[in-house]
């Protein structure tokens, strides 16, 4: 972690050195206390590519810091998030805020997911310009296994359609006519997703779907990420 980056995370988070403590040792004994209390610490450029991380990131990626130095800090993310943690970076970066926070889900590299919320802060230079964003990631107590993370594909291209209407409220006489599929077809593609997201209803189905990361969040009307889609 750089003597920059160290500094920003005293200000901006615990404030606990004694006065008069030499810079360098106070970052050495920050980044530890960081690792013991299980806050995940990574230092971005302005490209939002991985710069730095601590210990702590690391192992809860289940991956070293030269796997992942100078990869997008959205490749590590769960499709479904990556357009909107990559429009919060973008606000920025274009000075439109200082700070956020958000629900993240990276993808470790067995395929698991690492689930918790994120602060994103942006660090200016002497210009006044953003020279790179410190992201700190508290992980959720209980992690979460059942997240699609692109192990299979799951919907055929009219299955993914079919559900993109009923998350959109379409009824079933519209999306027939949308698809070109008869009303019992549509209700036989329905029963398809029922049985492959092991839901009841079609509103038990939806939820399924957006818990699954099936869907792009923040996008309306709704669409199945591709990763999904055979």
């Amino acid at each position: 972690m750089s003597v920059d980056v160290g500094h920003a995370l005293i200000d901006e988070e615990l404030e606990f050195f004694p006065a008069g403590q030499e810079a360098n040792d106070g970052i050495d004994q920050y980044r530890s206390f960081l690792d013991r209390t299980g806050i995940c610490v990574a230092s971005l450029d302005h490209a939002t590519r991985v710069i730095e991380a601590n210990l702590e990131f690391t192992r809860q990626l289940g991956r070293s810091l030269a796997d992942i130095r100078g990869v997008a800090f959205c490749e590590l993310l769960h499709p479904s998030i990556r357009d909107k943690l990559a429009q919060q970076f973008t606000r920025l970066t274009d000075h439109h805020r200082a700070r956020f926070e958000e629900r993240v889900i990276a993808v470790r590299p067995d395929r698991t997911v690492l689930g918790g919320e994120l602060s994103g802060i942006a660090l200016h230079g002497d210009a006044g310009y953003v020279e790179s964003i410190m992201v700190l990631v508290r992980p959720d107590r209980d992690q979460r296994d059942d997240l699609l993370v692109g192990r299979k594909k799951l919907l055929s291209s009219m299955e993914a359609r079919v559900i993109e209407g009923v998350a959109a409220g379409v009824s079933t006489v519209q999306l027939a006519s949308m698809l070109y599929l008869s009303r019992g077809g549509v209700e036989y593609h329905v029963t398809t997703l029922l049985r492959k997201l092991k839901a009841s209803n079609r509103p038990a189905l939806i939820s399924k779907a957006y818990s699954m990361g099936v869907f792009r969040l923040g996008s309306w009307p709704p669409r199945v990420l591709p990763e999904f889609v055979k």
